[in-house]
């Protein structure tokens, strides 16, 4: 895919942010218009993260304008909104290959460009990171400054609250910039703000506050009239800052989309000392309406025609297991009113939606906070609610603690519906789900549930919501093979697997949704197959009459095999004392890069012929 540059004669010109500092600055708003028009064209061909660029196109011009990036640390919160950071930074050109296997990385990435300064994917870490940033800087003492873009809803984790009162505590020289996407402050922008918003960063009333404070500091009744005097002052044309009492200079709103305002108040805000917040207000999909009145359904889009009014229709296919969960969870609520279903801010992403218009006071979204996720299921649980946690496998490691602590030593009735587990595609290493198994196989008191196909995903539904104690279902990103569902109160006997097939000498222990490329394996192998279903408990018993009656045993998973379910049947037999040749396929030792579903388990021999040449390998060896 080529895009025709001379339709960009500023942006044509800037291959790095060096040659965006030699424009001057009255072009700065034409260069925001072609950067908007840029990332537009390209990615509507190209699929990947949207409206949330679309909102940030000013003020990253402003960023890389006013600070000497990379020498300046520049540090964005998750990254869906960097993508005209990557356009400015050198990879104009390669924007068309974001998500694809060998291209972009679909967030910042270190390996990638010196420009990105953290690796993220996960949010609310900007803060963190950046202080650790600012306080290297200061040590280092060249005056390097530090910056954290953090957006509205990465506001809602912890994490960033620990690190705003860490910052605030031991007072560093760094920026963070509240990019806040809702409309709810709107009449606090305009003109007249964004003049305050100057005037407050500006040199005179910096100077005019810090010089009263040290000619006041030693008269007391002074000083805590002066105090209340400015925050009186800031009081009648700012809204009421939280952040100040954390210890932030805290200046704005203003209009995240007017680039000459931004470079001001940016400059400003660049010489002063000690922690800084400049709260921006922008608009997500900013300049293409129906992304403006749509954000959540154009955060991320698959290749479209920016001149049509929706997004293109998808061919019919089955449904996900993201919607299986979400179809089980109305059927469940209906027949039982005290389930109770929570999301940390990933409804759509979890195929909540229906149910969270139908049964609005069972369901909960806690916003990104993980960790409040499982313990706040904790105590629903000793209430004697039923509660569900609907989360993705690599968000749930950032509850593991609270797993561990707050729900398994008490051995408590939570269900985790673990979404987007093995490998997910285009996220990359940041969002595989690679490692739940592993991570939740050495906790005491669970239950560890890996469906093959959509029907067992709801009998494994039904059967650890009836459990009474901790249980995990996990279900991959995709869709099910058409299998008919089941009643809500069926459900299967714990820690016991299903026979699929008849073979001889070998015997394949599948776990999971590889059962179907397991299947094609088994055939050409001539091996017995085993759909092993439960990782915890073990069905032991099958275990031992495989070990009786076969050669090889090869265990087959969409995990890490480094402490998956493959390690529990090495684990078992080992504890047997048996001398058994066992084959562990899954996923290796590294993290798993971006590309599709299909080319990661192709690369990394997750299909059927790749069982297949593994199985040969091992029996030549």
């Amino acid at each position: 895919m080529t895009t025709n540059l001379a339709d960009y004669p500023l942006l044509a010109q800037i291959d790095s942010p060096k040659d965006l500092r030699n424009f001057p600055q009255e072009q700065l708003t034409r260069i925001s218009n072609e950067l908007r028009s840029y990332l537009l064209n390209s990615v509507s061909k190209s699929s990947g993260h949207f409206a949330s660029g679309l909102g940030t196109i000013e003020l990253t011009v402003a960023l890389h304008y006013v600070f000497d990036t990379p020498f300046d640390h520049l540090i964005w919160d998750v990254g869906h909104q960097a993508y005209p950071h990557k356009i400015l930074t050198g990879r104009r050109d390669k924007l068309h290959t974001i998500r694809q296997k060998e291209g972009l990385h679909p967030f910042p990435w270190r390996e990638e460009s010196e420009y990105d300064t953290l690796s993220v994917g996960h949010s609310s870490t900007s803060i963190s990171a950046a202080l650790g940033l600012a306080v290297a800087a200061e040590k280092e003492g060249k005056n390097r400054k530090t910056v954290a873009v953090i957006g509205d809803g990465a506001m809602t984790a912890g994490m960033a609250f620990e690190a705003l009162n860490h910052a605030g505590d031991i007072n560093k020289d760094m920026l963070v910039i509240l990019n806040d996407n809702e409309m709810s402050i709107s009449e606090n922008v305009g003109a007249l703000n964004n003049h305050l918003a100057k005037m407050l960063s500006g040199s005179l009333y910096t100077g005019l506050r810090e010089g009263s404070k040290r000619i006041l500091k030693n008269i007391p009744p002074i000083k805590e009239l002066a105090s209340r005097a400015e925050e009186h002052l800031k009081g009648m044309v700012v809204p009421s800052t939280f952040f100040e009492e954390l210890g932030f200079n805290y200046i704005g709103p203003i209009d995240g989309h007017d680039v000459n305002s931004l470079v001001e108040t940016i400059k400003n805000m660049r010489g002063l000392k000690g922690p800084q917040l400049l709260h921006i207000a922008t608009k997500k999909g900013k300049g293409y309406q129906a992304a403006e009145q749509d954000p959540i359904k154009y955060h991320a889009v698959p290749k479209f025609n920016p001149s049509d009014k929706n997004l293109p229709k998808s061919a019919p296919t089955l449904p996900t297991y993201s919607q299986i969960f979400g179809d089980w969870l109305c059927k469940t609520a209906e027949a039982d009113k005290k389930l109770v279903a929570i999301t940390p801010a990933m409804r759509e992403g979890s195929g909540m939606v229906e149910f969270s218009q139908r049964f609005p006071n069972q369901y909960y979204d806690v916003a990104i906070a993980e960790q409040h996720a499982v313990t706040y299921a904790a105590g629903l649980a000793i209430g004697g609610q039923k509660p569900v946690v609907a989360i993705y496998s690599s968000f749930l490691q950032r509850g593991y603690d609270q797993l561990i602590h707050d729900v398994a030593i008490q051995n408590l009735p939570v269900l985790f519906a673990i979404d987007r587990a093995g490998i997910v595609g285009a996220d990359g290493a940041t969002h595989q789900g690679s490692f739940d198994l592993s991570y939740l196989r050495c906790i005491p008191n669970m239950i560890i549930m890996a469906p093959a196909n959509e029907r067992e995903c709801q009998l494994m539904l039904n059967t650890g919501f009836k459990a009474d104690k901790p249980a995990a279902v996990r279900y991959p990103r995709g869709n099910g093979i058409g299998e008919e569902l089941p009643a809500v109160d069926e459900v299967i006997d714990i820690g016991k697997a299903k026979t699929i097939q008849q073979g001889e000498r070998i015997a394949l222990l599948s776990f999971g949704t590889m059962l179907e490329e397991a299947k094609l394996a088994a055939t050409n192998l001539n091996a017995t197959l085993v759909d092993m279903r439960f990782v915890k408990p073990l069905d032991t018993s099958t275990i031992d009459d495989l070990y009786q009656h076969y050669d090889v045993l090869v265990t087959i998973e969409d995990n890490a095999i480094a402490g998956g379910a493959g390690s529990g049947v090495n684990e078992y037999l080992l504890a047997k004392g048996k001398a058994v040749k066992i084959l562990n396929i899954g996923i290796p030792d590294q993290f798993i890069k971006h590309g599709t579903q299909q080319e990661m388990h192709h690369e990394h021999q997750l299909n059927a012929q790749g069982i297949i040449d593994q199985v040969n390998h091992y029996l030549n060896l």
